[in-house]
């Protein structure tokens, strides 16, 4: 006699079905061995589609072609700043000449929505972060944040005084007053100056600031007027400077002097700026004036008027 189970068959009705869930071939499960075959196609359509979009921070073989610069090597390098490529170091630095190149990237240059990556946000994040430890550093400066009040500017002149320098200051409304950052440094006991350089033969003009008075003419002229050392673009536009056979003089306006009778100082650039400025008369900050020797013909020295006026006298006599 047969049970009531097996006459009965499954819940709901219908006639008794013998099915197996899973039918297992040489061990392995027929579901399974369908997932693996899928897998495995996945993986080989992911192997043969290219990888169009190469993950954020790998490194990219670019595909450059000849150098722009010389046209005849396979480029190696590309400039930063104007994407142009090079072959070598000469090539490099002749291009950062002939376009006037820095070679640092802009980091506030314009970039599509379409062309802007995690790089290019990753970029400006560090850029507001460098902006901000700037202002930090400012906010830190103890001579910066330090009002020059009228006992401070008094001590001042009394260093300079002392030092064999005339030290004359301007009413705070003066645009020099305002511009002048020269600071004196106790602890090392010297001054930090403000220096203007002019070079009326190329018709620039830079500043410098916290200059010790122990450096030289020709050390703080270096960054400028150096053929190997100085600054590329700064280099390409003083270029009559830099080229020049005849060499250069450097003279500082004599300021106790009437205004009808300009005369200059001619300064040793072999020795320290401490030693350049004694026994003259400075008003707020030292202005040196570059020229190239004989093309000064305007601007008279003090020393050859003191000779002219003894010959004149001699000859009177």
């Amino acid at each position: 006699m047969e049970s009531a189970a097996e006459k009965e068959g499954p819940l709901g009705g219908g006639p008794q079905t013998n099915v197996k869930e899973e039918q297992v071939t040489d061990g392995v499960p027929v579901k399974e061995e369908d997932c693996l075959k899928r897998e495995a196609m996945e993986d080989t359509k992911v192997k043969q589609e290219p990888q169009r979009n190469p993950r954020v921070g790998c490194k990219r073989k670019l595909a450059m072609s000849r150098c722009e610069t010389c046209g005849t090597e396979e480029a190696k390098y590309r400039c930063p700043r104007c994407l142009r490529y090079s072959c070598s170091l000469p090539c490099v630095k002749k291009h950062k000449a002939d376009l006037t190149c820095n070679g640092v990237r802009d980091k506030t240059a314009y970039i599509s929505l379409q062309q802007f990556t995690e790089m290019n946000l990753l970029s400006d994040y560090r850029f507001l972060e460098d902006v901000a430890r700037t202002a930090d550093q400012v906010s830190r400066d103890t001579f910066l944040t330090r009002p020059k009040r009228k006992k401070y500017l008094l001590f001042m002149k009394n260093r300079a005084r002392k030092q064999g320098i005339h030290l004359n200051l301007l009413p705070s409304g003066f645009s020099k007053r305002k511009e002048n950052s020269t600071v004196f440094d106790h602890r090392k006991q010297q001054f930090y100056w403000h220096v203007k350089l002019q070079f009326p033969q190329s018709q620039a003009e830079y500043i410098e600031k916290r200059v010790p008075d122990d450096k030289t003419i020709n050390e703080i002229l270096k960054p400028y007027i150096d053929p190997e050392k100085s600054d590329p673009v700064i280099r390409q536009r003083l270029k009559a400077y830099t080229q020049s056979q005849t060499g250069i003089q450097i003279l500082m306006r004599v300021e106790n002097m009437q205004q009808n009778m300009i005369r200059y100082h001619e300064l040793d650039p072999y020795k320290s700026l401490l030693d350049n400025l004694r026994n003259k008369v400075i008003i707020e900050y030292p202005t040196l004036h570059v020229v190239l020797k004989g093309t000064n013909n305007d601007m008279q020295l003090l020393h050859q008027v003191k000779n002219e006026s003894a010959q004149q006298l001699g000859n009177g006599n």
